[in-house]
């Protein structure tokens, strides 16, 4: 019986995939993994482990506590800091995968003699291949494109193949304790506390301008490099200006503490349209690369082609698009994620 230690965050998601995993005839062990979290605000991590284990009980299968909080904090929120202290935006998200769930995780599991490790992604391995989940809503393969090639192996995403709706019924049906439990929303280390306030405490933040694209002065700021681009809240405006315009950050400089808004964006179609990239990870050749996506949930953006600079790869897009320094590309052919990297 092969053996499966699973990541359970005491989610409606991880714990259909022991009910699953364990159901396929697994040998399974439910992981609940402890990361770091600040003082600040509300402690959530002990109802959640409470719930992962009260379903680990009801599939009766074993449950561990699993402590990684020294490696997220310095895999994940070290690295956060040092992004945005450069004026950066990072995706924890990305690195929390890369660094924990299919590091520090994986690593540990082997230990224990593990076949395979598994979470409640919505992707799917198929023949050592990461695809897009089944529900397009979910897809949470824009956060998995670290994974190298030779780590396929050994993962399993068992929920990959069903839409939520589907998931929350068959979670039901199988009486699993937290069948009707809300989504959790944001980054997982934080809880209900903003990002921006919880930056603006360990990294040296100033007020600042905000300017229109005229470089006329129409309103404050919190600080450059706690914005992203594209980002339509948490500056303040104080001059008149069309009320029926959404404005949104188009460009901000780090130096001179400003960041710039408008309602649209002009760009030079005389400039050749390209993106750097930095850490590149691939598991399949560039040929295969026909789309990308510069965020989450955004519609693919078709790619014209790649030249390699050495450390650094120049991604020539069919159009312009806004993107933050900091944040991953990610590439597909169809619904295989072929691998990504870090916008410069």
């Amino acid at each position: 019986m092969k053996k499966v230690y699973l990541g359970m965050s005491g989610g409606v998601d991880s714990s259909v995939s022991a009910y699953l995993l364990k159901k396929q005839g697994y040998d399974v062990t439910g992981v609940f993994i402890r990361v770091w979290q600040p003082d600040l605000g509300s402690c959530t991590w002990k109802d959640e482990r409470r719930d992962a284990m009260r379903v680990c009980a009801h599939l009766d299968i074993p449950f561990i506590t699993l402590d990684l909080r020294d490696e997220y904090k310095k895999g994940v929120v070290d690295y956060m800091f040092s992004e945005y202290s450069k004026g950066n935006v990072p995706n924890p998200d990305v690195m929390c995968n890369r660094e924990v769930k299919f590091g520090a995780f994986w690593n540990w599991a082997k230990v224990q003699g593990a076949d395979f490790i598994a979470t409640g992604h919505y992707a799917q391995n198929i023949n050592n291949e990461l695809l897009e989940g089944k529900d397009k809503n979910k897809d949470q393969s824009y956060f998995l494109w670290t994974l190298e090639m030779h780590e396929m192996s050994h993962i399993l995403f068992p929920i990959g193949h069903l839409q939520k709706p589907e998931l929350r019924k068959l979670a039901e049906k199988a009486k699993i304790p937290v069948f009707d439990k809300k989504d959790s929303q944001g980054v997982c280390f934080l809880g209900q506390i903003d990002m921006k306030e919880f930056l603006k405490q360990n990294i040296e933040t100033k007020k600042g301008d905000v300017l229109d694209c005229h470089g006329n002065v129409i309103g404050s700021h919190d600080g450059a490099v706690l914005y992203a681009i594209g980002e339509r809240h948490g500056f303040d405006i104080f001059k008149n200006t069309n009320t029926q315009e959404r404005l949104y950050i188009i460009s901000k400089d780090i130096e001179k503490n400003t960041i710039t808004v408008g309602s649209e964006v002009k760009i030079d179609s005389n400039i050749e349209n390209f993106i750097k990239i930095k850490n590149v990870v691939l598991r399949n050749s560039t040929d295969n690369i026909k789309t990308c996506r510069l965020r989450y949930r955004q519609e693919k953006v078709k790619v014209r082609r790649i030249s390699n600079d050495g450390e650094f790869c120049r991604i020539y897009l069919e159009k312009p698009e806004m993107y933050s320094s900091g944040q991953s590309m990610v590439f597909y052919d169809g619904e295989i994620c072929i691998g990504g990297g870090v916008m410069m």
